[in-house]
């Protein structure tokens, strides 16, 4: 059972790394209750020096707690979420941070954990790495994917409420695999693209000519290939199957411009880039319409927040995942007191689902 939604959390942050840490200074700086753990002692010395709590040992930092994000490396959250979940409340809401998301919610799936572990990704980073390179305003604004289990909806209520109200987050329901094939495109294969292009570039025996007039495209194409590589490799083996399959999407389309170019078909060349052009064009002149969907809940235990049933859980799910689905986010996410009522945003056009 959750805590009540009207409580001011208690927040711990495991992993304060540039994520976890960013996360850590905006809600220190929202004012919030909250402490940090990181198995470095050097870190944990920078999260003090910051002003912000942060025990020598895990469970100091997570057992009192009503929230912990999960900030660690990929490979190590199902083990994290394992000991964090020992170590705090039925009433604690856990979530993670990492840009995979099959793994840990099969995980949590298999060790009874979904109705209060909700796996998370904020859309938001920089190729910059550790707690010195972290920000309180890095999220400020971003899309945040949620992915709710049907028994855990009371926790990402919890969730959304508080990412919308620290970060002014644009939350993102989305469902574990589905996530993980849209990212694959959105981002994972973006770096496979940078590192190829930069290595490339380094293998070249014009190097140095090269890099002395790269101009903006060569600096854009290739900026997260600066990420650490560590990171990159755990993101991109973390979701491998779809990150093949959306690469090979990208061959075949670089394949059509390049037997374009071959044949020096102009019109081909042309209509190619020119679809290109109007994806990308897209990013930033997508409107979106607003609108209000209430959904009721049944009275909780102790003044815990109201469970819906059956047949209402399944309806907010569905309503939750079709936004996603379709390109949309959610706002803002507050009780009714009888209910819960989200605002959604839709892009333009797109009918409803769900």
């Amino acid at each position: 059972m959750v805590a009540s939604p009207g409580a001011r959390p208690r927040v711990a942050v495991v992993g304060t790394g540039l994520i976890g840490g960013s996360i850590l200074l905006g809600l220190h700086r929202a004012g919030l209750d909250v402490t940090g753990w990181d198995p470095d002692p050097a870190t944990r010395q920078v999260v003090r020096d910051a002003g912000v709590t942060c025990p020598d040992e895990l469970t100091g930092a997570v057992g009192d707690r009503t929230v912990v994000f999960l900030c660690g490396p990929l490979p190590t959250l199902p083990e994290t979420l394992r000991t964090v979940a020992g170590a705090t409340g039925d009433d604690c809401v856990l979530t993670d941070v990492g840009s995979a998301k099959g793994a840990v919610a099969g995980f949590a799936a298999a060790h009874g954990l979904t109705d209060r572990f909700v796996p998370g990704h904020p859309m938001a980073g920089t190729d910059r790495a550790g707690i010195r390179a972290a920000v309180p305003d890095l999220f400020d604004g971003a899309a945040w994917v949620l992915c709710p289990a049907p028994d855990g909806l009371p926790a990402f209520r919890r969730l959304a409420t508080l990412l919308v109200t620290v970060f002014g987050a644009r939350v993102v329901p989305m469902a574990p695999d589905e996530h993980d094939a849209v990212v694959a495109l959105a981002s994972h294969v973006p770096h496979l693209l940078a590192g190829a292009l930069a290595g490339a570039a380094g293998r070249s025996a014009l190097r140095d000519a090269v890099l002395a007039l790269a101009a903006g495209s060569f600096r854009d194409g290739t900026r997260v290939a600066g990420t650490p590589p560590e990171r990159t490799a755990n993101m991109l083996l973390g979701n491998r199957d779809h990150v093949l399959r959306e690469l090979a999407a990208v061959r075949a389309f670089l394949d059509e411009l390049a037997a374009a170019l071959a044949d020096a078909d102009a019109d081909a060349l042309t209509a190619g880039h020119r679809e290109a052009r109007a994806t990308r064009t897209s990013l930033f002149d997508r409107p979106f319409t607003a609108s209000r969907h209430d959904f009721p809940v049944t009275a909780g235990e102790e003044g815990a927040p109201g469970r819906p049933g059956a047949d209402e859980a399944a309806g907010e799910l569905r309503f939750l995942l079709a936004l996603g689905a379709a390109g949309g986010y959610l706002g803002d996410c507050r009780s009714t007191g009888a209910g819960v009522r989200y605002t959604a945003h839709r892009p333009a056009g797109s009918p409803p689902r769900g």
